[in-house]
């Protein structure tokens, strides 16, 4: 079920509900709906897995996993877990830096890169998913998540 006709179905009533809370629960809809299609789509590996593949591709270097822990949002032990059913599957190779031997690096092995490419399908799916919204929207909401993100930060000490 789309989101728009659970608003529309006369079973929730969301009548009263400041916005703030209504958009930190339409976000959260979205991402359950949205991670539940990548999962289906990519039988091979999970949306989360792939996501974590696209944030190591983009770094200019291999991340640690401290640095991939920080650029997914989560915790050690969540990344590490993705990490090493990602490393199971081939998809992923740990290896020691080598200024700090304590330190692994993760790279992306050619069976992932392969991988990549034959389900480059995304681009369809972004190009769908994003239709009709114009770039300043776009941008708006990124800004928005952002300062969102930005002040959650000053709770995590609390």
């Amino acid at each position: 079920m789309i989101i728009d006709d659970v608003i529309n179905s006369g079973k929730v009533n969301f009548s009263g509900i400041p916005a703030n809370y209504y958009l930190l629960g339409l976000i959260s809809a979205f991402e359950n709906r949205f991670q539940a299609m990548a999962d289906n789509m990519m039988k091979e590996i999970s949306w989360k897995q792939f996501f974590a593949v696209i944030c190591i591709n983009m770094c200019k270097e291999p991340p640690t996993l401290k640095e991939l822990s920080d650029i997914l949002g989560s915790s050690h032990q969540n990344v590490k877990q993705i990490l090493l059913k990602l490393e199971k599957k081939g998809f992923i190779e740990f290896i020691p830096d080598e200024t700090d031997k304590r330190k692994q690096l993760i790279l992306l092995t050619d069976k992932c890169r392969s991988f990549c490419e034959k389900n480059d399908a995304s681009a369809v799916i972004m190009k769908k998913m994003f239709g009709g919204i114009s770039d300043k929207d776009i941008k708006a909401t990124i800004k928005t998540i952002t300062i969102i993100e930005k002040n959650l930060r000053e709770f995590e000490g609390v």
